[in-house]
């Protein structure tokens, strides 16, 4: 079969920006995935510079759990140019707050003020557009400082399948998104950052990226909500899908042993992910610092997830020149 050279020069083209995008302390290249040959495009097009970037907001909005048997909230951002592009579908990021919690606490000025930092990825391009999702992680007792909330399915809710499936069809049947969990992301801080991997690892028809700041990874409920345990068990092709991004402060020395057992065992598993250190410690400073070297990390896959797609389509094209 005859190759026509423009598309092979589009081919290599590709491939080199993937080989660029990548961080240089993974375990392993992600594999090219199998099932995006039906997506030609999912990432926004649209100029990341200018005033479009700017000025998100956010909005708190109720849904009726069935799961939690109440009305449960989330917080949303929308992408700049949203409204202006009713054709275009979005990846999406799930940010889950840790203990004594609430939806608003990734986004308000005195704690994670996420907008800012994802205003600034998107103007320099290390994030491409995305639908920003904030669960309310609370069981049925509420929130308390004096317990952390439980991502599990357990006798205070079934809080795990609330945030990891119920609201992800919600916010698929409400939003713009792209369906293909390798656009999808989930990650937190502290006992966020567990429940985020919980959640994730129980939901991998969902997820692909998972992202931990100064989280744990070993659960007094058991193996089952043990994400360094758990994660044994989860299919082969799951575990060969799955993105995973660690990191904490050094002066959190629990949670940065935590991070490094966590990190060899997926190392072990063949699992992609990087693991990294930051001076700081268990504040939300710390925190707000270092959002953008998770979401730098989510942009990465995003990209490289799209490339996948750019390079299947070359491939099948040539096929049907």
């Amino acid at each position: 079969m005859n190759y026509k050279q423009p598309k092979i020069l589009l081919l290599v083209s590709v491939l080199t920006l993937v080989s660029c995008n990548l961080s240089q302390n993974v375990v392993a290249k992600p594999p090219l995935q199998q099932d995006l040959k039906t997506t030609p495009s999912v990432l926004s097009t649209k100029s990341n510079t200018g005033d479009s970037a700017t000025h998100l907001t956010y909005k708190i909005e109720t849904y009726d759990s069935q799961l939690m048997g109440a009305n449960r909230t989330y917080g949303v951002s929308l992408p700049p140019g949203y409204e202006q592009n009713p054709k275009q579908r979005y990846p999406v990021i799930f940010l889950l707050h840790g203990g004594h919690g609430n939806p608003n606490d990734w986004f308000i000025q005195n704690k994670g003020q996420a907008l800012k930092t994802v205003e600034q990825l998107y103007t320099t391009g290390k994030l491409p557009p995305s639908i920003i999702i904030t669960p309310d992680g609370n069981d049925k007792r509420g929130s308390s400082p004096y317990r952390d909330p439980e991502y599990i399915d357990g006798p205070n809710g079934k809080v795990s399948t609330a945030v990891g499936d119920e609201l992800v069809k919600v916010v698929q049947s409400r939003y713009r998104t792209v369906t293909n969990p390798d656009f999808w992301a989930i990650g937190g801080l502290s006992s966020g950052a567990w429940g985020a991997m919980n959640v994730g690892l129980h939901n991998v028809n969902h997820f692909s990226i998972l992202f931990s700041h100064s989280g744990y990874f070993k659960d007094k409920s058991g193996p089952t909500n043990s994400p360094i345990i758990y994660i044994k068990s989860i299919p082969t092709p799951a575990k060969k899908r799955l993105r995973i991004y660690l990191d904490s402060g050094k002066a959190d020395i629990e949670e940065i042993d935590e991070a490094k057992n966590f990190s060899k065992v997926l190392n072990n598993l063949k699992i992609y992910n990087l693991f990294r250190q930051f001076p700081g410690s268990h504040t939300w400073q710390y925190w707000r610092e270092h959002l953008a070297d998770s979401l730098t990390f989510v942009g990465e896959q995003f990209k490289s997830a799209e490339m996948a797609s750019m390079t299947r389509n070359v491939g099948v094209n040539n096929k049907n020149p």
